[in-house]
């Protein structure tokens, strides 16, 4: 089983890239990140076209995930468990008997502004979701565009960025809580490599170019789907495209 996950920022302007992908690279899910359009306006059929299955959640201009599968999602959740639900941040499915959370965490603004406490209070409540809903023991990949950069090796600047709201020290206990639940970095179980990163930030010049990143998108995995990992790997060319994302796709192979 290939999934992937890839923060697209836009779909509908990233579209040609995303199906383009698909199509090249027939994962068997990807979900996706920051698609920007409400529900009515989701661009179904191109999808329709290339035999991809999806379940979705959206606004206008801001935030929205989805999940592309070949096969049928079932047990579609939306949200968390109660307000504010934030439906266009979290979805999950259950595709061939793997669970697939996909997730679109708050950035956080500015460390002692309110957006970073949400950000904070964001991942208790994920904490409480999988406590509530799931078993470390079940077969769970939790992906998505963490905002959050786990460690040194993740940015290209650790000592400059520390204190980012991306690479703070109160959002890595957030997520080693979650960690400590029963989750595995499946890219840094099989790639211990510097400079290997997902997002390049395209308001400031030649940072894809320079390789100046962060590794902010994530591949998580219970330990029962974590055995099974026979790969992860962040696939640059898309983020070398006209028009592309400032993300790029992390890529996790399992053998089920």
């Amino acid at each position: 089983m290939k999934i992937a996950s890839f923060n697209v920022n836009s779909l509908r302007v990233r579209l040609p890239i995303v199906t383009n992908w698909l199509t090249e690279n027939l994962p068997d899910i990807l979900c996706v990140q920051e698609t920007k359009v409400q529900d009515k306006d989701f661009p179904g059929q191109a999808f329709d076209e290339i035999n991809y299955q999806y379940v979705f959640k959206g606004q206008k201009s801001y935030n929205g995930v989805a999940i592309f599968s070949k096969d049928k999602p079932e047990n579609i959740r939306y949200g968390f468990d109660e307000e504010p639900k934030d439906e266009p941040r979290l979805i999950s499915a259950q595709i061939n008997g793997v669970t697939i959370v996909n997730s679109y965490v708050p950035q956080g603004n500015m460390p002692e502004s309110e957006q970073f406490e949400y950000k904070l209070n964001w991942f208790d409540r994920l904490l409480d979701y999988f406590d509530s809903n799931f078993k470390n023991t079940e077969s769970i990949v939790w992906v998505g565009d963490l905002n959050i950069a786990p460690e040194p090796i993740d940015v290209h600047d650790p000592v400059g960025l520390l204190g980012h709201v991306c690479f703070h020290p109160d959002v890595h206990k957030a997520l080693q809580k979650i960690m400590r639940w029963g989750f595995v970095d499946v890219f840094r179980a099989h790639c211990k490599e510097e400079g290997q990163y997902t997002f390049w930030d395209y308001r400031m010049k030649n940072t894809f170019k320079n390789n100046r990143g962060w590794r902010i998108d994530h591949i998580m995995a219970t330990k029962p789907m974590a055995d099974k990992s026979s790969a992860c790997y962040i696939d640059k060319e898309p983020r070398q495209m006209e028009r592309p994302s400032d993300h790029t796709p992390i890529i996790a192979e399992f053998n089920l």
